[in-house]
């Protein structure tokens, strides 16, 4: 680890994370470690923490660091849990849920993404992450349910599909809508699921088909 690299993300911890109100620790700990600059374009690898968003192909992005950390911090992971991730993009976000819950299931549509995801993710050396190269709006049914499931791309509406793998007591984060977007928290309880709005952000589109219920 350079020593340049290691103040870059306790800068962007403090000035971006803490400070807009994420508290948890296992969340900031991941932020802290994880080489965000890795995931982006060599060309990018200056900016890599800074509080943006950033291309990384395919027209598709890896989200600014608050973002993930907030959308992390709502699953409340403790450790243990396996999450469904829909859309590996970058592969960041996917780090910083390995560095917490004890599985990821990784889903990703375009293939030049995921496997590059992938070769970096392996470089960086985790173990804990399962891929799939594929439709995400279809989640993962045959390793449902699952303890968390974090959506990197918009859906227009709820996507029921994901929300029915979820298990009792688990939490999923979603950015719902076309133009105008909010980034949803669902839980599902004994008597069903309760649907939180947090606020308004911006994402890609969920890309792939119609949902489709095993038979």
């Amino acid at each position: 680890m350079r020593d340049d690299d290691a103040s870059r993300r306790e800068r962007m911890v403090g000035s971006q994370i803490v400070a807009r109100g994420v508290r948890d620790p296992r969340v900031l700990a991941a932020l802290r470690k994880i080489p965000r600059h890795a995931f982006v374009p060599e060309a990018l690898q200056s900016v890599a923490y800074e509080d943006d968003p950033l291309p990384i192909g395919e027209g598709q992005t890896i989200s600014q660091p608050y973002i993930v950390a907030a959308m992390t911090e709502a699953l409340d992971l403790k450790g243990g849990e396996r999450i469904l991730e829909i859309g590996t993009g970058s592969g960041y976000q996917t780090a910083v849920l390995a560095e917490i819950a004890a599985e990821v299931f990784t889903i990703e549509i375009v293939e030049t993404l995921a496997r590059r995801a992938r070769a970096n993710l392996d470089a960086l050396g985790y173990s804990n992450i399962r891929y799939r190269i594929g439709d995400g709006t279809q989640g993962w049914w045959e390793s449902a349910p699952f303890d968390g499931i974090c959506v990197t791309a918009a859906p227009a509406a709820m996507p029921t599909d994901l929300r029915d793998q979820l298990a009792v007591g688990g939490r999923m984060i979603v950015p719902v809508g076309a133009e105008n977007q909010t980034l949803i928290l669902v839980r599902r309880g004994e008597s069903g699921f309760r649907d939180t709005g947090l606020f308004g952000v911006r994402f890609v589109p969920l890309v792939g088909g119609p949902e489709r219920r095993p038979s």
